[in-house]
């Protein structure tokens, strides 16, 4: 481990989040009903779920699921008003591939999105580390890792008793001076070492080639039976840490008007209708062949990197219990055979 390692005793953690929610709003995992982890701002005695993966990712934070845009008034003359997100936040309790998903949005809006950008410059992320990933967890597969610190501003690794933590960036540094960090012992240290040794994820499909065999499978019959029991619900497109499509619309207020934009899903017809009535992706085959294609060729041929984190959410909560993993698999197989 690095140098100036703190600890944060599980007993001191309610106070530092309330130091934290003095100056920004701080989101945390919660536990909204038995089972489901859900991302809210923290609320005093309210319990934080930092054992597990929540069940959705914290994107909305970055992206919400629906924001104005603009305000429109109309009663004595025109005026269009700019509506720019406000105020620092704290991400508190992320996991590495909700912290790639980030990396993923820093690529595709960066700064020519202000509305993400203002955002994104104004968030802090302390994230989890995972020392027990999940049996749907593929993250070392698209090049991630359950240890990896990249995209935090502090890290946090459960030992008995509370977490290590240490700072990755200057604004981390800076939330460690709190007194609820004190200065780790030697026992501590090597105890988190211990653990980070245990943890073992290995890579469960080769993806190399994945880009070139997408494409050579792409007029074939091969998407229609994979995705046979699909039932186009979104549940996988709405809980992904990458997926960022969305549609903008602009509706009647009181004053006026308010531009608004939503979250949108590939997996879902109308996404693709034209105004003609024509649409590219008239078949569930379509549109899933097109969310595979984006995450494991488009994006990895516009950016260099693969535009899936690994968090499994799409295989752990698919009602029809599809999974990507095998399907690559399968695509491989059909391309090489």
């Amino acid at each position: 481990m690095k140098d100036g390692v703190k600890f944060l005793e599980e007993g001191a953690l309610e106070g530092l989040l309330r130091r934290l929610s003095e100056r920004a709003r701080v989101w945390v995992p919660v536990e909204a009903t038995p089972g489901v982890v859900l991302w809210r701002p923290w609320r005093e005695g309210e319990k934080v779920r930092l054992d597990r993966q929540g069940t959705e990712p914290p994107k909305h934070v970055l992206f919400p699921r629906s924001e104005t845009l603009l305000r429109i008034y109309e009663k004595e003359e025109l005026k269009i008003e700019e509506v720019m997100p406000q105020g620092p936040s704290v991400i508190f309790g992320a996991r590495p591939c909700d912290v790639r998903g980030f990396e993923v949005f820093d690529q595709v809006f960066g700064e020519e999105d202000p509305y993400y950008s203002v955002r994104r410059r104004e968030t802090t992320i302390l994230t989890v580390l995972c020392t027990e990933p999940e049996r749907t967890c593929f993250c070392t597969t698209v090049g991630g890792g359950p240890l990896e610190e990249k995209g935090s501003d502090v890290t946090l690794l459960w030992i008995e008793g509370g977490w290590l933590a240490q700072a990755v960036t200057e604004r981390g540094e800076e939330v460690l001076r709190d007194e609820a960090f004190v200065e780790a012992s030697r026992e501590q240290i090597e105890k988190g070492e211990q653990r980070k040794e245990a943890v073992k994820l290995d890579p469960v499909v080769d993806l190399s080639g994945i880009p070139e065999k997408f494409l050579e499978s792409f007029t074939s019959d091969f998407w229609r039976r994979v995705t046979a029991k699909c039932i186009s619900c979104g549940a996988c497109t709405f809980l992904c840490p990458t997926c960022y499509c969305f549609n903008i619309t602009d509706e009647r207020t009181p004053e006026g008007a308010e531009r608004l934009r939503s979250w949108d899903a590939c997996m879902f017809y109308h996404y693709t209708l034209e105004a003609s009535g024509h649409n590219p992706r008239p078949t569930k085959a379509e549109r899933y062949r097109n969310r595979i294609g984006h995450k494991f060729s488009y994006h990895p041929s516009n950016y260099g990197t693969y535009g899936c984190t690994g968090c499994g959410r799409c295989i752990k909560y698919c009602p029809v219990g599809m999974d990507v993993r095998e399907i690559l698999r399968e695509l491989k197989e059909y391309a090489e055979g």
